[in-house]
């Protein structure tokens, strides 16, 4: 199948790449462009490792094509922080021990950015249902409903 080129806004940078057109967000995101940060897990869209943020909602990119993206701004996991310096939400995420073996961290991190900008002040309830569509076999959740509270709490301080 031919290739088609795509544009898009990929972590605030402007970009062009082909993409076949049978080719999942994720895989392209991973094989194609090199950004190994979003987690590819059951390619059925139930465990939420490969969530990222399109056009400000956050998707399974193993749900989406990527010729989907065309004209559309994209942020992965990349885009948090910088390099040596993680974002407010990693951080909180280390402090109260969100995460252990990191699998789902990624798209946990993704689904809590895109509910946080949305809901600046939620209840422990509505971080939970937030993450409901997010497995992670590890933690338990506590830490990460956490983060979600310090992080939200921490933004409304500085407004």
């Amino acid at each position: 199948m031919t290739e088609r080129s795509v544009t898009f806004t990929l972590n605030g940078e402007r970009r062009e790449a082909n993409a076949d057109p049978r080719m999942h967000l994720g895989d392209f995101l991973r094989h194609s462009l090199g950004l190994t940060g979003t987690h590819i897990g059951c390619e059925h869209g139930a465990c939420g490792a490969c969530t990222v943020i399109v056009d400000g909602a956050p998707v399974r990119s193993c749900l989406m094509l990527a010729v989907q993206i065309d004209g559309c701004t994209v942020e992965t996991v990349e885009s948090l922080g910088k390099p040596g310096e993680l974002s407010p939400l990693q951080q909180a995420f280390a402090t109260n021990h969100g995460l252990q073996c990191g699998f789902c961290t990624p798209g946990m991190l993704m689904t809590l950015e895109a509910f946080l900008r949305v809901t600046p002040a939620p209840s422990e309830q509505d971080v939970r249902i937030a993450i409901s569509g997010n497995i992670c076999r590890c933690t338990g959740y506590q830490g990460i409903v956490q983060a979600a509270l310090d992080t939200a709490s921490a933004r409304a301080n500085q407004s």
